[in-house]
């Protein structure tokens, strides 16, 4: 049989792999540019893939019920879908990429053999875009979750480069004692340079899932963007118009089946009717694969009734129990003491829209805690309830909010942080802290200690020294000076809680109480004037 494979198409295959390489190459270009380089200016980052996201501005809109200008690029993506279809999918997503790089690496070790038909049911990911409608109609952002930007980014942040980081070090170490001093120099200057943080809380929860997403790939080619991406169900819908389509010269056409054994998100170009144009991502290697030219992509305005809804399956009884299903777990992850009293340890970023708002566009994506300099916003796990897994809180223990910085407030995707200047962020106050006298070395052991307070940053001083008297086991007494918290001062940024030199549970401790953003989570007794006895006059 004379080869007729089109070399169009094969040019255009690798063209897609280029553009996937491209957009890929520059995620990673600006993911890893998110990081402190001396001043407080972080230009462009990964967030302006966020923007061209219809999903997250769909449900940012509808759960924060707001509009973020910056969300305006979604319509981009949109027009491209309903005039090329899932092009976006197929052409730009990075983590399409790291699945269709998985996939052929999987096929390459002979651990994925695509079936002659699949014929699996590809309707989870419109269920999963249900419900995650539906809780953003009640005022809950779960699209962070699945979404592929905030996915990626967040597995990155959290999880692939610490590990790389982790395993750089390591390298540092051989190389030490391998003699080559120079080398193990340089990677741990690059290490410096890009500052990448090796501790997060949640770090191995987050590489598991991505692990697991990339794992799924030697079960089935594709496997997040056949099944559960909501945003490529979303795309998958708004396609349906495209002009895009498929066709087969019925004369060409020898009825091998390689189009549909191969297709990577079972599309099922063979037969030309049961095509589901809602499914195909356009990386057009049915095309390049065909040995006698027959597919071809022309463009026709014709209506394709063969719609990707239809061909899947969606009943309406489905639909509906999937509705309902999402009503009645709403309130589920809202069913945390955090609603009734504040949590102790939720110290927000600097410029963090108050908890309720906040929670209805945070897309959980870990860019702050990517771009934070000190390591010190973490991913949360309990302290904000089910619907705040994975958004930031500063944890001091780890480190702190750096007074001269503002990148956090820069990179936020959604504007679940405000952007704010470095004169508007120092007058956040993100928490208090407090002393526990019966572990500060000045109080208990009479020994001279000052670290709080020549580290607070603030102007005046929140923190300041008064003498105390201890009474020693000797039965003398010494004077020392101890520090004394100004809690109206106090803007809570956690560097002494942080450089504390009881290392274990340090003598001074930040909480949220007091913190800008809220009305409600303060002291309840006016401390501002008047005398320390005046409350109980």
């Amino acid at each position: 049989m004379k080869n007729g494979r089109s070399r169009k198409y094969r040019a255009l295959e690798r063209l897609r792999i280029a553009s996937q390489a491209v957009f890929f190459g520059l995620f990673a270009y600006l993911f890893i540019g998110a990081h402190y380089t001396g001043e407080d200016y972080i230009g462009s980052t990964v967030q302006r893939f966020f923007h061209f996201d219809p999903l997250l501005a769909l449900i940012t809109i509808v759960s924060a019920r707001l509009v973020y200008a910056w969300f305006a690029f979604a319509l981009v993506t949109v027009a491209a879908t309903v005039l090329f279809g899932r092009v976006f999918c197929g052409w730009v997503c990075p983590l399409g990429a790291v699945n269709q790089m998985s996939s052929f690496l999987f096929k390459k070790a002979k651990l994925l053999k695509p079936p002659r038909e699949d014929k699996a049911s590809l309707a989870p990911k419109y269920y999963i875009l249900v419900l995650v409608l539906v809780g953003a109609l009640l005022g809950l952002d779960l699209a962070g979750y699945l979404d592929p930007l905030s996915f990626l980014t967040r597995s990155f942040a959290l999880a692939v480069l610490p590990s790389l980081a982790q395993a750089l070090s390591g390298l540092g170490g051989i190389l030490y004692g391998l003699g080559a001093a120079g080398l193990a120099r340089s990677v741990s200057q690059l290490l410096q340079n890009w500052t990448i943080h090796t501790t997060f809380v949640q770090g191995f929860s987050a590489g598991l899932f991505f692990l697991a997403a990339i794992g799924l790939n030697a079960r089935k080619e594709r496997f997040w963007c056949r099944y559960l991406c909501p945003t490529g169900a979303l795309l998958g819908l708004l396609s349906r118009w495209n002009l895009v389509k498929l066709r087969i010269d019925g004369e060409a056409c020898i009825k091998c089946g390689l189009c549909t054994q191969h297709c990577e998100t079972q599309a099922h170009p063979y037969p030309n009717e049961g095509w589901k144009s809602g499914e195909c991502v356009y990386c057009l290697d049915c095309a390049s694969r065909c040995p006698t030219g027959a597919i071809h992509f022309p463009l026709s305005a014709r209506f394709e009734k063969a719609t990707n809804v239809s061909n899947v399956d969606l009943s309406r009884r489905k639909l509906l129990v999937t509705t309902l299903a999402g009503l009645a777990a709403a309130p589920f992850f809202r069913l945390t003491p955090s609603r009734k009293r504040a949590s102790l340890k939720l110290l927000r970023p600097p410029g963090s829209l108050p908890e309720d708002k906040f929670l209805a566009k945070c897309v959980k994506c870990g860019q702050c805690m990517r771009a934070c300099p000190t390591g010190g916003l973490q991913p949360v796990l309990t302290e904000a309830g089910p619907e705040g897994i994975y958004t930031p809180k500063l944890v001091p223990k780890i480190g702190y909010c750096e007074y001269y910085c503002s990148l956090c407030t820069q990179v936020c995707p959604t504007g679940a942080i405000r952007k704010l200047t470095i004169e508007e962020k120092n007058q956040v106050k993100m928490g208090t802290a407090w002393l526990n006298k019966s572990r500060c070395i000045p109080h208990v052991l009479g020994r001279p200690c000052v670290v709080c307070e020549e580290h607070c940053p603030v102007s005046p001083k929140a923190i300041k020294l008064v003498e105390v008297a201890t009474r020693l086991p000797d039965g003398t007494v010494a004077v020392q000076k101890a520090p004394f918290i100004d809690v109206e001062r106090c803007i809570g940024c956690g560097i002494c809680e942080n450089k504390c030199p009881v290392v274990d549970d340090p003598a001074i401790f930040v909480t949220s109480v007091g913190e800008s953003r809220s009305e409600k989570n303060r002291l309840l007794l006016d401390i501002s004037g008047g005398s320390a006895e005046a409350p109980y006059k």
